[in-house]
């Protein structure tokens, strides 16, 4: 059997990569309980309290046959505050595993960067190709953890592979949490019977992707050899503005309220939209879960 190391497997799309995989793989997860979004796993996954920085997340590599490197420090706002602290999450810690991987003999590491390297999109949708530009450090560190991947494949033959989420969302994300998606913010209002709240005229883009269809890419990366060695977008290809976002959620939860609008917030990027032809082409990657039935997930 197959033995997978998942770092941040306590987080949101971590922790349905092992609900995925734990059956037909010896799942190990290293969290350092900083985001958990689940309180119970199923009791043949061993689940380890670190950090991805430390000597003790190498030893793991070393005893795994594949690494999916779902950890991060996610919040834009925090690295802006610490850029500092940023990287030696982002960066060092990624750079600690694959020197790890390198020493061992791993069949396969899976690195989840953001879209957030594309920074202000100059066209959309976006293809893979797009300059990388980013607007914050986290946004940077990513890259940079990318770049690295890319490097121990070509330097040192690695076989890994990328891929960047736009908008991930999934009943796991906490609400409460200030760098939750727009989507979790929007759903509390509704349970509230409250309004959403808007930042600017609304006409914003997003792509936002079910984390079922994450789940369903990164199976695909484990099971092509073809995937070594690249970065794919993951998206759903389709966007959406902010403003029929938010009525859609109104609708599914039946709430008869008003939207707010509020202040563009500076840093905003106005439009964005995956381009997901090379995931389709290589992986065969088809995302499946639709926004209205992603949100029914939410309201059952």
């Amino acid at each position: 059997m197959q033995k997978i190391l998942i770092t941040g497997g306590l987080g949101q799309v971590g922790s349905y990569l092992v609900d995925a995989l734990h059956e037909k793989a010896k799942i190990t997860v290293l969290d350092n309980y900083s985001s958990t979004t689940r309180e119970a796993v199923p009791p043949e996954v061993n689940v380890i309290k670190g950090d991805v920085k430390d000597r003790m997340a190498a030893d793991l590599v070393n005893q795994n046959d594949v690494v999916i490197h779902t950890a991060a420090q996610i919040s834009v706002t925090a690295s802006m505050k610490d850029p500092l602290f940023d990287a030696q999450n982002n960066v060092f810690g990624t750079l600690n595993l694959l020197e790890a991987a390198r020493r061992s003999s791993i069949s396969k590491f899976i690195y989840i960067s953001s879209a957030a390297v594309y920074g202000d999109p100059i066209n959309v949708p976006i293809t893979e190709s797009h300059p990388q530009d980013p607007l914050s450090p986290y946004g940077a560190s990513k890259l940079s953890g990318e770049k690295y991947c890319m490097m121990y494949n070509k330097a040192f033959g690695l076989p890994s592979c990328c891929i960047r989420p736009f908008n991930i969302y999934s009943p796991r994300q906490d609400p409460g949490n200030p760098y939750s998606g727009v989507i979790s913010r929007f759903i509390e209002k509704a349970r509230a019977g409250q309004s959403p709240v808007i930042f600017g005229d609304g006409t914003q883009t997003r792509d936002f992707i079910s984390v079922h269809d994450i789940v369903d890419i990164i199976q695909l990366l484990l099971e092509k050899e073809d995937a070594n060695g690249h970065v794919f977008n993951a998206g759903t290809g389709n966007s959406i503005t902010v403003s029929e976002l938010a009525n859609m959620v109104l609708e599914t939860f039946d709430v008869d309220v008003p939207v707010r609008y509020m202040p563009e917030r500076p840093g905003d990027i106005k439009y964005s939209c995956s381009d997901i032809s090379k995931a389709r082409k290589i992986l065969g990657f088809e995302p499946k879960v639709s926004l209205r039935e992603g949100l029914m997930e939410f309201a059952e």
